[in-house]
């Protein structure tokens, strides 16, 4: 029933008794609320997270893994949440933090955000998030909470590693490295890169995102006070469509929107969504990932379009992907005037760093077709795009 690395067959044989408890789903998340806690008012934000955690208790072909990925996800957000909740209560000057002029890298995944966000953090001046600082924000912690909190997170990315080896050839994740808001933000499209949960998509596709950058502002004001205020710099491709709420609540944020030819970035996507779905489903269907991941794309780009719109003038940078895709050297420091930021002989020295591939990583190949899609399947989705990329970017 179970195939692929031997790693996850095993764990799937192992964590099969466990399995039966998608049965029960409320039992379950009974039982995370109690580990994790929960502020008083706070029952609208535990009620979402109930109803995604029985959508994805119901997912079509999950796997014990993936049911214990589904478990782990909304355990660690419920968890994440009351301790922000709580330092907010014992510390209320948290919330007068000042999170000014940050730095958005937004954009369709694949368009090179994270190679843009790697070289925003390259300077003294920026701070931008790490991903054990993401999993588990707190205020400044001893040396012994600290290093339990990245062993946490070298923990995750140790089992992503052992069950989909081929993912971190397409998108590395590192415990101390800078990593995107995804890992923050309460509700996104992310559970369904790992199974299919149509009842979440249609309650997200009509859901008011305000309150999630709300919380998402919160977890950076935990993580700036008590420690050095510098500018925040910040990415996720799933902002894309939430734009006008993370304008809302980020008002004199910069946005920069990263672009790339949207046949490479669905079929790229795909690629990436195929190798970490496979840890959660068995077996894949490639061309309804191809369906599905053409829509939710398309639809981030038609959003996002919509919203740029209202965004007041010199509020967004657009960077063509030749900008740091084709010539780094070259690209940095414009992508740095751009967002008003000094680029400096330091800043220079470690770029080559940022931009190389990392080692140990194999190149990353991807068809459309394997995905059931042609270009003329893509253009058509993404016509509206194309028009603002020719604009933005000629070549």
């Amino acid at each position: 029933m179970f195939s692929g690395p031997p790693a996850r067959t095993v764990a799937n044989l192992l964590l099969r008794p466990g399995f039966r408890s998608r049965r029960t789903p409320d039992v379950v998340f009974d039982r995370l609320l109690a580990d994790a806690g929960q502020a008083q008012g706070d029952e609208s934000f535990v009620d979402e997270f109930r109803f995604l955690l029985r959508c994805w208790a119901g997912a079509e072909n999950l796997t014990p893994v993936g049911w214990l990925s589904a478990r782990g996800h909304v355990g660690r957000h419920l968890a994440s949440r009351a301790r922000i909740r709580r330092l907010i209560a014992e510390h209320p000057e948290i919330e007068q933090e000042p999170v000014d002029r940050p730095v958005f890298v937004v954009g369709l995944p694949r368009t090179a955000t994270t190679l843009t966000h790697g070289v925003l953090s390259l300077s003294d001046e920026h701070r931008c998030p790490l991903l054990w600082e993401l999993l588990t924000p707190d205020l400044e912690l001893g040396p012994e909470q600290r290093e339990k909190a990245i062993t946490a997170a070298r923990q995750l990315v140790g089992g992503i590693d052992l069950f989909s080896p081929r993912f971190r050839d397409i998108h590395g994740l590192r415990p101390e490295g800078p990593e995107e808001c995804t890992f923050a933000l309460p509700h996104t499209v992310m559970p369904l890169s790992q199974a299919r949960i149509p009842e979440y998509l249609a309650w997200h596709d009509a859901r008011d995102f305000v309150p999630d950058y709300r919380h998402l502002k919160q977890v950076y004001q935990v993580l700036q006070h008590g420690r050095p205020r510098r500018r925040w710099v910040l990415k996720s491709p799933l902002h894309l469509e939430n734009l006008e709420a993370l304008h809302a609540v980020f008002p004199d944020a910069t946005i920069v929107w990263t672009h790339r030819d949207p046949a490479t970035v669905v079929a790229s996507f795909c690629s990436l969504v195929e190798h970490g779905m496979t840890v959660s489903t068995a077996p894949l269907d490639l061309h309804v990932i191809g369906a599905t991941w053409l829509e939710l794309l398309s639809r981030s780009a038609s959003r996002g379009l919509a919203a740029r719109a209202a965004l007041p003038r010199g509020a967004l940078v657009d960077v063509p992907y030749s900008w740091l895709g084709t010539d780094p050297a070259a690209g940095a420091p414009k992508l740095y005037e751009a967002v008003g930021a000094r680029w400096t002989d330091a800043d220079a020295a470690r770029l080559p760093q940022v931009a190389a591939r990392p080692k140990g990583t194999r190149p990353h190949q991807y068809d459309l077709a394997r995905y059931g899609l042609t270009r003329a399947d893509v253009e058509s989705a993404f016509a509206g795009y194309n028009a603002l990329r020719a604009e933005v970017d000629p070549a």
